[in-house]
């Protein structure tokens, strides 16, 4: 697998004299790259002879990369385009106006204001005609009837303002979030060689012909082609939707494809195109050709989850490797969800926003029938009074007049809805998640979809991460057992044989990524500092500490010269690294997890150096007093080994015959520290009522130790601690299927899974989340850092990835990223989490106290006195404008400590608490009681003129602008109120810690001294005398002492409190949702039919099937067919409680069948019996 490097060397040297033309043109790149396999392999040969020679077209090095000259880079990226896909052109502000138009309220409050507008400014000839039955205008009526118009006009108004607030808040979401996006964008690099040196260079800098290093976890930046791999395995599902890893290597298939995923090996590669240019660009170019048609394309994708996409792909296409992108329809559908994945919501609705949509049609509903009823009592009232009390006929001169009060019934009506209606909701979730997003981002916490944060609020479980996350992922190695002799401190290497020192210097040094590096210290005094895979960095750092140099073994066997890599993955827990002796014959080094490296070690080396015998007793042996020792430290256990082959070439292919009969040369102790902070989060978590699990890949052993370290378990509790295989021994039926009953007894007491794979760690997280056992859904954070934990990160309700050590794949398939990989950061995250949640409940509280204050006052009053005591403008000022601006100051309120005091609130617990509904209807009742007694009896209490039963156009009245005024001020006080949700005295705690609220409170009170006193005849008002003004604030701060009041009645008292606004009831059908944007219940039932039908068809099929097979003793190919199928249907849409567990029979025939026989219910676990 050498290079001809010979060829290659003068490259950089001709860049720099002759910037002439490359060998190849964009164009000629471009349809290489399309190219797959053997195909692919033919044209690089028969047009540019080989890959080596395709390098020297394109003036690169493969050895050493480019030379990094300005110029030269500088000329490649005119040349072949720079490596930046643009981005969708964002929505200008235009259109998300009108989008914020598009609102039902909004478009029944400008019909409305639009028909009184026009209504104003029509003069119909009756006007004076008594018989019309309106009072006499007097002449100073006159130039009010002018006025008529500023009613609509004022409602226009409002509606604009509400429209450029909603659009502007859109619009600088929208910004906001391509910030975030730049910022993922910008922190995204890659390792490179330029000058022979590995730099790791931001993704847009990477040019043609740069030589890029890729590595097990790698999202791939540009296309390429391989010029050395190691066991390299790509994931291309999100080009071709093809799901199985296709195998890379420089003899099938050279061909590297951005946008894919590196899930196992390493290798070289020479960057062929970039931007727009590669494979993914242009597809992004074709769908930005297609505007129109994206929208129809994302509205359906809405609809349909990804895999059913990918399904599609693979029976479509068929031949996995053959399929062109470009022709791949479903590709490009999914490549467009795969970078728009932030865009779309990624699961069901989150918790939050499920009781918010619930809630608001809800209220809307009951706006809708006060606002029809109001409007009904009101035109009944007015034709049973003209035309039936006083015997009024109907003339056809008055017709406009009759229009006229008709138009302001309506106007009155549409204001009760309005009312009714939060609008200020909205925006209230939008103020409080954007501004929680701004301020995590201080807090390490990057996150990619909003409603993770909020989400987070209600976690009740975090599996987390052992390695970087609860440690400090600065591994050393401490202990070693060479040559029969355990040492606790790291021995000299005098005390060492020379040949067992040279095995250990070598197998380090040659089998770990040669990306992994010791450089030095960045300060004085300081670490090391660790380049790479941390482990490795401890091995290199042991090597380090026997004064010898690993640099020098590298440089004498460089990567060009390894024959073979068995790269570390998931499954193997070990790596291993095959080189040729000089001598002739092949020498293998292995490292990995000290049990599963010793159970393949059949020999050992003595104290002289000398092979002995390593048998199964001397294994227990060792285990015994080396490993669980080292292990009870909480130090992870390595064992480094070698195998040489003489003999001829053996299979390479055939791992399992490779990978025995072993040597082992020495188990090393690696210690990594717990964080210093981590037992304190750990401690909040627990008083917070959210259990963390520790799932790691370590012994134990090991893991208990850093369990304990950490405060995860405390000695004394009912707790378990399992290995990964006897987990899945407990949870599996003997068909090797999870059955969730099994599951459910183990894991609530589950603390620690130890040696876990990732699908262990997907069970896990599968199983909790689908669990029933407790009186609410878990809501379950995951932490992840490879590219193994991506399945996992998807299915947890929030999935943190880690930002330094997390592979891109993790960060892909996560909602939030910690930027400092630490396990406080995420304590964080709950805690802005729950300050979302109760932010909007604080809203919530001061809104509906506003609504429903205002809607019976609009009702009853427009019943009694045919006019509604809040006119329409001054409503919307109420609440539209005050609202928007009473959600801002809510919604900033930052988080506290004591919000990590409580438990979570959980998926069912509903919005508005006890304790809430008792503030919301004990203020009403406060408010009621002033502005009814200010109606009836206000004008003998301020000695003014009554404003009831005033003429159409009459002019404001003081009586009407006190009632107003007071009913303002009153909700401006219970702002303050409000702060507080759980039954707080102290409202005041903390104000001046939220500016935001200070100057909104002050501001509304400032904007409502203007309108009182100028707003005139568009707000209805007129001035009011200083005394009146101190009776309207006295009113106004009797709120705060009311609030006193209500919170000493204890809530328990008040069974007859309703809440309102809880989680979805219907769980499972959420569940079977996921994936969805909308929820539509009843398709969701029709669904469940067909499948319970499918199920049910199924299982009689498998049954008879059994009973033939026993019979005759046949093959059961036929069967598991069909159970394949039923799984898979199964695990799309139905409820985990109710699985049908139909999977492939793994035991032999003899065994399964008669179990399956002897149970009528096969499989129906929800205790149902199916005959």
């Amino acid at each position: 697998m050498t290079n001809p490097t010979e060829h290659a060397l003068p490259a950089n040297s001709m860049v720099e004299s002759r910037e002439g033309d490359f060998g190849c043109t964009v164009m000629d790149l471009r349809k290489l790259m399309e190219l797959r396999s053997t195909d692919a392999i033919d044209q690089i040969n028969a047009h540019y002879g080989g890959v080596m020679s395709l390098c020297n077209r394109l003036r690169t090095d493969p050895v050493e990369g480019l030379s990094g000259n300005p110029a030269d880079l500088e000329k490649r990226k005119q040349v072949f385009g720079q490596n930046f896909i643009p981005p969708k052109k964002p929505k200008t502000f235009l259109e998300l106006v009108w989008e914020a138009l598009q609102d039902v309220t909004l478009i029944i409050l400008e019909i409305a204001a639009i028909i009184s507008l026009v209504l104003s400014f029509y003069r119909p000839p009756g006007e004076e005609n008594k018989q019309c039955g309106l009072p006499v205008s007097s002449p100073e009526d006159e130039g009010e009837a002018e006025a008529g118009w500023i009613e609509g006009a004022a409602i226009l108004f409002s509606v604009i303002i509400v429209v450029l607030v909603t659009a502007f808040n859109d619009w600088s979401k929208e910004k906001q979030f391509r910030g975030l996006q730049n910022r993922i964008e910008k922190e995204q690099k890659f390792s490179v060689i330029r000058n022979g040196h590995i730099i790791q260079l931001p993704v847009a800098e990477i040019v043609v012909g740069d030589i890029a290093q890729i590595k097990y976890g790698d999202l791939l930046p540009a296309d390429g082609i391989l010029i050395q791999g190691n066991d390299l395995k790509i994931d291309e599902s999100s080009l071709t939707g093809e799901s199985d890893h296709v195998r890379k290597s420089l003899e099938r298939d050279p061909m590297l494809l951005s946008g894919t995923h590196v899930m196992e090996g390493s290798g070289r590669m020479v960057v062929t195109a970039v931007g727009i240019n590669s494979q993914t660009g242009i597809i992004f170019t074709l769908l930005g050709a297609n505007e129109g048609e994206e929208e129809e394309k994302k509205k359906k994708g809405k609809k349909q989850g990804v895999p059913e996409n990918r399904n599609k792909a693979k029976t479509q296409d068929g031949v996995a490797l053959e399929i062109q992108p470009l022709n791949s329809q479903e590709g490009i559908d999914n490549e467009e969800k795969e970078k728009k994945a932030a865009k779309l919501p990624k699961k069901e609705k989150s918790v939050l926003q499920g009781k918010l949509t619930r809630l608001a049609v809800q209220i809307g509903k009951a706006g809708l029938i006060m606002s029809a009823i109001t409007v009904l009592i009101l035109i009944l009232y007015f034709v049973i009074d003209n035309f039936v009390i006083h015997r009024r006929p109907w003339l056809s001169e008055c017709t406009p007049i009759y229009i006229q009060y008709f138009v302001k019934f309506f106007i009155i009506g549409i204001t009760v809805l309005v009312v009714a209606v939060p609008e200020g909701l909205p925006l209230a979730v939008t103020i409080s998640l954007a501004y929680s997003v701004k301020k995590m981002m201080k807090d390490n916490n990057l996150v990619r979809h909003l409603d993770a944060c909020e989400t987070m609020g209600n976690a009740t479980a975090i599996c987390s991460d052992k390695t970087g996350t609860l440690t400090m992922n600065r591994m050393t190695v401490v202990q070693a057992y060479i040559g029969d002799t355990h040492y606790h401190q790291i021995p000299s290497p005098d005390a060492l044989v020379p040949k067992v020192l040279d095995l250990i210097v070598n197998g380090i040094s040659i089998n770990s990524a040669y990306t992994s590096k010791i450089l030095p210290p960045e300060k004085e005094g300081g670490l090391p500092r660790q380049v790479g895979n941390k482990t490795e960095c401890a091995l290199l750092g042991f090597v380090t500490d026997l004064k010898q140099d690993y640099h020098a073994v590298r440089n004498e066997v460089p990567e060009e010269k390894l024959y073979k890599v068995y790269t570390f993955n998931s499954v193997r827990k070990s790596m291993s690294t095959v080189i040729e002796k000089p001598s002739g014959g092949y020498r293998m080094y292995s490292k990995g997890a000290s049990e599963i490296i010793l159970r393949k070690c059949n020999r050992i080396l003595d104290k002289k150096g000398d092979v002995m015998p390593f048998k199964n007793k001397d294994r227990d042996e060792m285990v015994r007093t080396v490993i669980e020792p080292m292990a009870s430290e909480g130090l992870r256990t390595i064992c480094i080994a070698y195998r040489d082959f003489s003999d001829g070439e053996p299979p390479w292919d055939n791992e399992n015959e490779i990978l025995t009969e072993l040597t082992c040369v020495a188990v090393v102790g690696i210690e990594d520290p717990v964080r210093p902070e981590v037992p304190e989060a750990i401690a909040k978590c627990k008083r917070a009522g959210i259990t963390v699990r520790m799932v790691t890949g370590d012994n134990i052993n090991t893991a208990r130790a850093i369990a304990t370290k950490c405060g995860i378990v405390t000695p004394g509790d009912d707790f378990l601690c399992l290995e990964g295989k006897e987990f899945n021994r407990l949870i599996r039926n003997e068909k090797g299927e999870v059955e969730q009953e099994k599951l459910d007894k183990i894991w609530p007491k589950l603390r620690v899974l130890a040696r876990s794979s990732p699908t262990d760690k997907h069970t896990l997280v599968k199983g909790i989340i689908d669990s029933t056992v407790g009186e609410q859904r878990q809501v379950v954070a995951v932490t992840g850092d490879g590219t193994n934990d991506g399945p996992a990160l998807k299915k947890a309700d929030v999935g943190f990835a880690m930002g330094i050590a997390g592979t891109d794949v993790a960060k892909e398939a996560s909602d939030i990223i910690l930027t400092d990989d630490n396990f406080t950061s995420i304590v964080k995250a709950v805690m802005w989490g729950r300050n979302v949640y109760d932010s909007i409940s604080k809203f919530l509280q001061f809104q509906l106290t506003v609504n429903v204050v205002a809607v019976i006052v609009a009702f009853t009053g427009a019943c009694i006195t045919q006019d509604s005591p809040l006119k329409a403008v001054q409503m919307l000022w109420v609440n539209l404008i005050m609202d928007t601006f009473a959600s801002l100051a809510l919604a900033t309120e930052p988080p506290t400590e004591s919000l990590l005091k409580r438990r979570p609130y959980g998926r069912n617990k509903p919005l508005i608490s006890r304790t809430m509904m008792k503030n919301i209807l004990g203020h009403a009742v406060y408010q009621l009681s002033v502005i009814f007694f200010l109606i009836f009896a206000g004008e003998k209490f301020f000695d003014i003129d009554s404003g009831r039963k005033a003429p159409l156009h009459s002019p404001p009245s003081q009586h009407y602008t006190i009632i107003f005024n007071t009913f303002v001020l009153m909700q401006l006080f219970n702002e303050i109120n409000s702060r507080k949700i759980h039954g707080e005295r102290n409202v005041f705690a903390g104000i001046f810690r939220n500016l935001i609220f200070c100057s909104v409170v002050l501001g509304t009170f400032i904007s409502q001294i203007l309108i009182v006193e100028f707003g005139g005849k568009p707000f209805s008002c007129t001035k009011l005398t200083l005394s009146q003004w101190f009776w309207c604030l006295f009113i106004g701060i009797g709120e705060l002492l009311w609030g006193q009041v209500i919170s000493t009645i204890p809530t328990q008292s008040l069974k007859f409190l309703k809440e309102a606004g809880h989680g979805t009831t219907k769980e499972e059908i959420t569940k079977d949702a996921e994936g969805l944007d909308e929820i539509d219940h009843a398709e969701m039932e029709l669904r469940r039919g067909q499948i319970l039908w499918f199920r049910g068809l199924n299982r009689i099929q498998t049954q008879i099937d059994v009973i033939n097979t026993f019979q005759t003793g046949a093959s059961f190919k036929g069967v598991l067919k069909r159970q394949t199928m039923g799984q898979h249907l199964d695990v799309k849409h139905v409820p985990s409680s109710s699985y049908v567990t139909v999977a492939p029979v793994t035991s032999p025939p003899t065994t399964s069948v008669p179990a399956a026989v002897s149970s009528p219910t096969l499989g129906n676990q929800s205790g149902q019996s199916i005959p």
